[in-house]
């Protein structure tokens, strides 16, 4: 870490009691005015912009009534936006970023309606979700992107809060999947007073764990590292698949309806899926190449040491967004490699290695905690231990879909029983939704929607934790289907009559 990073680490806990001291009077005349923040002086932050602003579009979300927008950086390079509504609810609401980041990502951006702050960065670089170049060699932009991006900029947007309404928020909270997930998990993990309530979707928390899976994968999926643009496993392919797990699991919850309610009950024969010889390939069946790959999807990753990475569950393997994208890479709409090809060769190259010329076709896992210690030491989130984060009153909601092809919801599983041992009590500040029939953070054939910070509030804020929590499915702007969910390892049952598609219909198991 640089000098700078460790100077805004100690001035922050040195200074800013006495920098808020002075701005925590309720009289407005000592609040700071939009445009004057660009005055503000917090040690290691510069205010790049503050515009008084009365409504906004960006990334098809829009604000429409009176704010402040403001931009920032924290030390050299953790870009962050923040937006301050006229009339303010008391609440700060910050958004997770998504796969490597790379620009300011500011979820909730049409919060600022509903009167909440919001808050997003870019996690200390600038690049595509799918881009880790910039870590090369670059332990600060490792460093911020692993465990300080999402810290510091809670830290100073509170601050900058204080300033311009004279006092803090009344509540903190914080929401992130996939990668933003595992900002969660870090923010939980190592700075429980950032948040008092954290929602956590399909968590990315084991990054190295995470890019070993998918290069075992892209291993049988792409052998020829010369030749990506021909992938073993076929659109086709994945069409007779899923049409086999469904015929042999679909109906395990008493229930014919494409959702295989735990897949995990699914013993799936592969002897039924029809084979042909690899030189006589046709739409119909498939090569022993194929099958291979496709089994290597939903096998747990080993080595001498034990469990790497878990395998991925059956069902929805041909919903749109599913392994057309994230595991075949033979989505036409996407038309490039697959999504876990790009994170495990720019993981391993660029944080795990630091070495471009990285070959992951080559790569045997045999020595990989070994050497992937560092990696781990800033990217991951693995701590068991929520004594702090309990002690504090945290809550978290952690949810993630049965069906998700980029992150093993067996992994999120695993972690959290691991934490149930530490913790019988769990439950009375962390619970896990699982949902059925939902992929990466949302679609699949599942219900995915649901009012995740309405449920964190009503936990946070009237100690009324979440216990049957009700999915819906949309379409057209129309709900089509709504199923309840309960905290694992509670699960709905179908109680044998009434309409499938309706959440009354179904009890607690």
């Amino acid at each position: 870490m640089k000098k700078s990073t460790f100077f805004f680490l100690m001035m922050l806990q040195l200074l800013f009691p006495f920098c808020l001291l002075a701005q925590t009077s309720s009289d407005a005349k000592n609040c700071i005015p939009c445009e004057q923040l660009m005055k503000l002086r917090l040690p290691d932050v510069t205010i790049l912009e503050a515009k008084s602003m009365q409504t906004y579009t960006i990334e098809g979300e829009s604000i429409k009534v009176p704010f402040c927008r403001l931009l920032g950086r924290v030390s050299k390079e953790i870009n962050f936006e923040l937006l301050l509504p006229n009339q303010w609810n008391e609440r700060f609401v910050m958004s997770g970023g998504g796969g490597f980041v790379g620009n300011i990502q500011n979820s909730f951006r049409d919060k600022v309606n509903l009167g909440y702050v919001t808050a997003g960065t870019d996690a200390g670089h600038k690049g595509t979700g799918i881009d880790a170049s910039w870590g090369l060699n670059n332990m600060e932009r490792q460093l911020d992107f692993g465990k300080l991006a999402v810290h510091l900029t809670a830290v100073v947007s509170k601050s900058i809060i204080n300033a311009y309404y004279c006092k803090d928020p009344a509540y903190s909270y914080f929401m992130g999947c996939s990668r933003g997930g595992g900002q969660a998990m870090v923010e939980a993990e190592f700075y429980p007073e950032d948040f008092q309530g954290i929602v956590c979707g399909a968590p990315a928390f084991n990054w190295p764990a995470i890019g070993a899976k998918f290069t075992q994968i892209s291993q049988k999926n792409y052998p020829d590292p010369g030749n990506l643009k021909t992938p073993v496993i076929t659109k086709e392919n994945l069409r007779l698949l899923q049409g086999e797990v469904l015929k042999q699991c679909d109906t395990l919850d008493g229930i014919k309806d494409g959702i295989i309610s735990d897949p995990r009950a699914c013993k799936f024969d592969f002897s039924h899926l029809p084979v042909c010889a690899d030189s006589g390939a046709t739409t119909a069946c498939f090569t022993t190449k194929q099958l291979d790959a496709i089994k290597t999807v939903y096998t747990a990753l080993t080595n001498k040491q034990g469990i790497i990475y878990p395998g991925f569950t059956f069902g929805a393997e041909n919903e749109e967004g599913s392994w057309d994208s994230w595991i075949a890479g033979n989505n036409p709409a996407i038309k490039m490699q697959s999504l876990h090809y790009f994170f495990a060769t720019g993981m391993f190259k660029y944080l795990v290695f630091n070495d471009p010329a990285w070959d992951y076709s080559k790569y045997d896992f045999s020595e990989f905690y070994k050497e992937t210690k560092y990696a781990s030491a800033y990217l991951d989130a693995t701590q068991t231990d929520y004594t702090e984060f309990k002690k504090l009153n945290r809550k978290m909601i952690m949810f993630h879909g049965w069906n998700d092809p980029a992150l093993s919801a067996l992994s999120t599983i695993s972690y959290y029983e691991d934490v149930q041992k530490k913790d019988k009590d769990v439950q009375s500040y962390i619970r896990l939704f699982l949902l059925p029939g939902v992929l990466h953070c949302s679609g699949g054939p599942g219900p995915d929607q649901v009012e995740w910070l309405k449920l964190i509030r009503n936990w946070v804020e009237n100690d009324k934790a979440p216990e049957r929590v009700i999915m819906s499915k949309k379409k057209d702007g129309k709900t089509v289907m709504t199923r309840p969910v309960f905290p694992y390892p509670k699960a709905a049952v179908y109680n044998g009559k009434g309409d499938t598609n309706i959440e009354t219909s179904f009890t607690e198991k």
